[in-house]
């Protein structure tokens, strides 16, 4: 399934090296995806609304369903963003 949902993606974005598939048993036997992609890829794999993620899920069912298996998939992206810092600046 890991290369399945892998292949997808690839076929979705540009940049192709940014993709990261990493597959996590969890509680009761549910499988997590957690997809790695670039921030600016990020908008094509969620689309409007969050059309091309569910589409994916939808999908990826099939073959879960299939093995009688339960999965799950998140996104992140390569650079999550930084803690916000506080600039101060002096006075006249």
């Amino acid at each position: 399934m890991k290369d399945t949902l892998t292949a997808l993606i690839v076929s979705i974005v540009d940049q192709k090296d940014s993709v990261v598939v990493e597959e996590q048993i969890g509680e009761e036997g549910i499988i997590n995806f957690i997809v790695t992609v670039a921030p600016e890829e990020m908008g094509k794999i969620i689309g409007k609304e969050g059309k091309v993620i569910r589409a994916l899920r939808n999908v990826m069912k099939i073959p879960a369903m299939k093995e009688g298996k339960r999965i799950n998939i998140s996104l992140t992206d390569t650079n999550p963003p930084a803690e916000s810092e506080q600039v101060i600046e002096p006075s006249a």
